[in-house]
């Protein structure tokens, strides 16, 4: 059966005898809806996604920085910061890339008394990994300190700090 339009400004199609078929309105409504549901679940999916990797990195953070800390604390005893910065100021104890680990979690730790250790390591320079610590990671410790804003610390913060 052929369609045609009456006029070109009419959106219902009339069959050859000139009756109007509303069963194509019908499909056209039931293919759009069928598309809204499969966007619809298909955002809920992207979004839930989201969410479960979102928490699983807030997780994994936070148990690194719990680890830190522990390590820290079998050594220097006391809090978790205190542990940290002296983790942080023994030079001959421990290796660069372990020293930037503790600045990486003093800086998700976010506690105001570490900024003094880390501004005196922090020199701006270009980073020389071999015999200095990292300038990239103290500059993100110390940002995150002084901004107070870190968007996954609500998770974990309170059992390590």
């Amino acid at each position: 059966m052929k369609w045609r339009a009456i006029w070109k400004h009419n959106p219902y199609p009339v069959a050859e005898g000139g009756k109007i078929n509303m069963n194509i309105d019908k499909k056209q409504s039931l293919i759009s809806n069928h598309w809204k549901l499969i966007l619809g679940y298909g955002f809920l999916m992207l979004a839930g996604t989201f969410i479960l990797f979102f928490i699983s990195t807030c997780a994994w953070i936070g148990f690194s920085v719990k680890e830190k800390c522990l390590t820290a604390q079998e050594q220097y005893g006391g809090g978790c910061t205190t542990a940290l910065m002296e983790y942080l100021q023994d030079e001959t104890g421990h290796s660069l890339k372990e020293r930037n680990q503790a600045v990486w979690a003093l800086g998700q730790l976010g506690n105001r008394d570490a900024l003094p250790i880390l501004k005196k390591y922090y020199t701006g320079q270009e980073c020389q990994h071999d015999k200095f610590l990292c300038q990239y990671e103290l500059a993100k410790a110390i940002k995150l300190i002084e901004s107070g804003f870190n968007t996954t610390a609500w998770m974990w913060r309170k059992n390590c700090g």
